[in-house]
């Protein structure tokens, strides 16, 4: 076989060539991984639906809708019903106020408003200190509280939230994205 000679047009032919082949293959490889992504990410979100609210019989999925917070964004709302009778309200919301940023929470609800129960869906805390937002230590203090009445905001703040041991900031943000989730349903009405 002949060795080709190094000019341009043939090294852009063959660099062409590898470029073309390779992104067949990646638009292949996505178009075999989409799906199951997608059923991935929405059997996660279903499951923290399920963490949060009461056993419901509905598709909270399907019936969602977004209710504006009044920051200029929105909340998507999963309504938890049993036998057509709304049980709860499932709140996928977040805040930007995390030690490291973003936290991403998934919030229970009772029609009446009282918190029953919180799942952290993403954050990028500190490992060991900020990490333990997830902990049923933390999280269960906020069980069966109404915001009415409990105000969401750690012992420092003069607030009743026993806040984690050197993570003030990101118990402070948990607070406030538990408090955003509330004060958003209240603001749209619970249906």
């Amino acid at each position: 076989m002949a060795k080709r000679e190094s000019t341009l047009k043939n090294m852009v032919l063959s660099l062409s060539l590898i470029a073309m082949v390779a992104s067949a293959c990646l638009g292949f490889v996505y178009s075999v991984t989409a799906k199951p992504i997608e059923m991935a990410g929405l059997n996660k979100k279903l499951e923290a639906i399920r963490q949060v609210v009461p056993e419901f019989n509905n598709d909270p999925n399907a019936e969602m809708f977004r209710l504006p917070t009044g920051e200029g964004d929105s909340l998507d709302i999963y309504p938890a019903k049993r036998d057509g009778e709304i049980i709860g309200y499932a709140v996928n919301t977040y805040t930007n106020n995390g030690f490291s940023g973003y936290i991403g929470l998934m919030a229970g609800f009772k029609p009446d408003g009282t918190i029953i129960n919180i799942s952290v869906l993403s954050h990028k805390e500190t490992p060991g200190l900020g990490t333990k937002m997830s902990d049923p230590q933390f999280s269960d203090q906020f069980k069966d509280k109404n915001p009415v009445s409990f105000s969401l905001k750690v012992k420092r703040d003069g607030g009743p939230v026993d806040a984690i041991t050197a993570a003030t900031i990101s118990s402070r943000a948990f607070c406030d994205a538990v408090e955003r989730a509330y004060n958003t349903l209240q603001k749209g009405g619970l249906k």
